[in-house]
């Protein structure tokens, strides 16, 4: 188990401003990436980006060193909250950044106190995206 990490609701993330993301969700998945990905770079604490959906090329590219993106296994709204659900569930002290509160309820109910939450608001002025 990894001490602590964090897990990223990324198209609640880029979903979450009404900049016309919805016309070309695909950039807005890499533009989500490159911040994260730059922002990693002043920490080493490991952290998942996860998406609903597939992910292009020119976005998995921008992962690496602490960076991993994951995919959701099924596809539809909300795909990826049983993929953080099951993540966090490995951690010991799982960050899951996530404004999406039946996701917030289920990571109550299986992780209790150990997992933190932080809103999407508050971590895209940390990754200043």
């Amino acid at each position: 188990m990894n001490d602590l990490a964090w897990l990223i609701d990324g198209n609640n993330v880029f979903g979450s401003r009404p900049d016309g993301w919805w016309n070309d969700p695909q950039a807005a998945m890499r533009r989500l990436t490159q911040r994260v990905a730059e922002w990693c770079r002043t920490h080493d604490d490991p952290v998942t980006l996860v998406f609903d959906g597939p992910v292009g090329d020119d976005t998995v590219v921008l992962a690496g060193g602490n960076l991993r993106i994951e995919v959701a296994r099924r596809r539809g709204r909300d795909a990826a909250d049983d993929l953080i659900v099951e993540l966090a569930q490995r951690i010991d002290r799982p960050r899951v950044v996530t404004a999406d509160r039946g996701l917030r309820q289920r990571l109550i109910d299986t992780c209790g106190e150990r997992v933190e939450m932080i809103g999407v608001g508050r971590f895209r002025d940390l990754v200043s995206y």
